[in-house]
This record gives C-alpha cells, sequence and structure tokens, in this order.
C-alpha cells in the first residue's frame, strides 16, 4: 500500500517547483555577480515545460504505473519521477568584452523568482496544515 502523503502529487509538484526556482534564483544571482566578467555568458534555469509535461504524463498513467519511492525505476529505465531542470548558456553577445549578462532582466528574473518562491512556500504550508488537520481530526 503506496503512504497517501508522502505520494501526495501536490507536494510533490510543489517540492520539484521550489527546488527549480531555487536553482533559477542562484543561477540569476551568479549572473549578476558576473555582470561585468569579459566573456561570460548568463545562465538561464528552466523547468516548468518539462514539469509540465510530467504532470499530464503522470495524470495519463496513475493507475497504469506508480512508483512509491524515488529509488523506484521510472518506465523509461531512470531512478527519479521529477522531470529535469536544465541550465542554459545564452549565447547573445551584448557587448564588446563577450558578456551577454543584461542587468535588468537578471533583475526581474530575481524579483519574479522571489515572489513565485514565496507564493508556493505558503501554498505548501497550507498543504501540510490541511495533512496535519486530517490526522489530528483521525485521533
Amino acid at each position: 500500500m503506496t503512504d497517501p502523503i508522502s505520494n501526495n502529487t501536490t507536494l510533490r509538484t510543489l517540492s520539484f517547483a521550489l527546488d527549480g526556482l531555487s536553482i533559477r534564483q542562484k543561477a540569476t544571482a551568479h549572473n549578476i555577480a558576473n555582470v561585468d566578467t569579459p566573456d561570460y555568458k548568463a545562465h538561464r534555469v528552466s523547468f516548468e515545460a518539462q514539469l509540465q509535461q510530467a504532470l499530464n504524463q503522470e495524470a495519463g498513467t496513475h493507475h497504469i504505473l506508480q512508483t512509491t519511492d524515488p529509488g523506484h525505476m521510472s518506465p523509461d529505465g531512470t531512478t527519479s519521477t521529477s522531470p529535469a531542470i536544465t541550465v542554459d548558456h545564452e549565447n547573445n553577445q551584448l557587448r564588446n568584452d563577450g558578456n551577454n549578462v543584461d542587468i535588468d532582466l537578471e533583475m526581474t528574473t530575481l524579483a519574479e523568482t522571489t515572489l513565485r518562491y514565496q507564493t508556493l512556500s505558503q501554498l505548501a504550508g497550507m498543504k501540510l496544515s490541511q495533512l496535519r488537520a486530517i490526522i489530528r481530526e483521525g485521533r
């Protein structure tokens, strides 16, 4: 029997999204720190499309095959049930020194990422509070 709390799709999705936003935050901070470094190429973190694809696949195959532990093998042979977070280098060049960091874009990305992270953290907290209330009612 699977554990409905640890196998909760909402909590797994929130956890993955928080992980992705955390990596995006680090990449953006790294870009900002290297705004004046010659030949530095900005990093971009992408995970939303992979997350959406994984959720769509899970919805379609939920009853066919379900992994109950991160160490279990998934249908494609991998051991992770979370979609991949990719970090790409942007190749467009903005300046003569080879650096392509756009400080305005980076500051906007940083603010947006912070807001999304705070919102998802609050949602995760609310979901855990709901589960805690359910557990207390069962006593």
